[in-house]
C-alpha cells in the first residue's frame, strides 16, 4: 500500500522502472514535485517536442499487454498533469489525491513490469495556460476505465471546457440523442458499441456534421479503420495521453 504526504523530501521508488517520485519543496500554497526517470522514459518540458513513439512494441504489432500497459501508463500521466494544475490552482487536498493515484499506478505497472517490455516516451509533465476569460465549449468524453474518465474530465474541466461523460459508444449515443456537445472525446476498445461503431453512427447523421470528433486510445487508427476529416475524426491522439496536445487540438478545431 502507498501513503502519500505532503511532507517535503518524501519520496517513492519503483526500481523495476527506474521511475522516482519526490516531494522536492513545501512553501504555503506551492508544492514542488520532482520526478526522475531513465533515458528510455523520457519526461521532457511541455513546450519543447516529444516523441509519440510506442509504449511498448513487439516485432512491430501492439499486443493486448502492450494496450493495457499504455492504459496504465496514461491513467499515471493524466493523475500528474491534473495534480499540476490543482496545485497551480493552491488545491492541494484535490492535489494530493491525484499524487496518490499516480503512484499507486505506477505501482501497479512496476508490479506487472518484466524485462521483455520496452517502455516508450512518456509526454511531459509542463503546465498548460489556463483558458479563464473565454466562452466555454461544451465536450463529451467518453471513456469505459472510471478513472481514467475522471481525470481526463477534471482536466478538461480544468483547461476551461464544460464536460459531460459516459461510459461507453452506447451510452454517448443516448446522450447525443439529447444534447449537442461542441466535441466528442472517445475511447475506441470499449463495451457495447466500440469507438469506431459510435464514429460511424455519429457521422451518419447530419445533425453532427459541425461537431469535433477527437479519439484517445492505445489502439493505432489504422488498426481501428477509422478515416480522418469531416468524415472521420479530427485528430487520433495514442496514450499515453500528453493532455496539453488534446486541448490545444480542440481549441484549434473549436475557435
Amino acid at each position: 500500500m502507498l501513503v502519500v504526504s505532503r511532507k517535503q523530501n518524501q519520496s517513492v521508488v519503483f526500481p523495476a522502472l527506474g521511475i522516482r517520485v519526490e516531494i522536492l519543496r513545501v512553501a504555503g500554497k506551492t508544492v514542488r514535485v520532482g520526478v526522475e526517470a531513465p533515458d528510455e522514459i523520457q519526461i521532457l518540458r511541455g513546450e519543447l517536442p516529444h516523441s509519440t513513439r510506442s509504449v511498448a512494441e513487439s516485432n512491430g504489432e501492439s499486443t493486448k499487454e502492450n494496450h493495457e500497459l499504455r492504459n496504465r501508463l496514461n491513467k499515471a500521466n493524466l493523475a500528474m498533469k491534473l495534480l499540476q494544475k490543482q496545485l497551480a490552482a493552491g488545491s492541494l487536498d484535490d492535489a494530493e489525491e491525484s499524487l496518490e493515484l499516480a503512484l499507486k499506478t505506477f505501482d501497479e505497472i512496476e508490479r506487472t513490469a518484466s524485462t521483455e517490455v520496452t517502455v516508450g516516451a512518456l509526454p511531459g509533465f509542463a503546465e498548460t495556460d489556463s483558458n479563464s476569460g473565454k466562452t466555454q465549449k461544451r465536450a463529451l468524453l467518453v471513456e469505459d476505465d472510471p478513472n481514467e474518465r475522471m481525470l481526463l474530465a477534471a482536466y478538461l474541466r480544468a483547461s476551461g471546457y464544460e464536460v459531460d461523460t459516459a461510459e461507453d459508444g452506447q451510452a454517448a449515443l443516448e446522450y447525443l440523442a439529447q444534447h449537442k456537445p461542441d466535441a466528442v472525446v472517445m475511447d475506441m476498445e470499449m463495451p457495447r458499441l466500440s469507438g469506431s461503431e459510435c464514429v460511424k453512427e455519429i457521422r451518419s447523421d447530419y445533425q453532427f456534421d459541425d461537431m469535433k470528433l477527437f479519439v484517445v486510445s492505445g489502439m493505432e487508427q489504422r488498426a481501428m479503420n477509422v478515416p480522418s476529416g469531416d468524415r472521420g475524426v479530427q485528430r487520433w491522439f495514442q496514450k499515453p495521453l500528453s493532455p496539453e496536445d488534446l486541448v490545444n487540438a480542440m481549441e484549434s478545431y473549436l475557435n
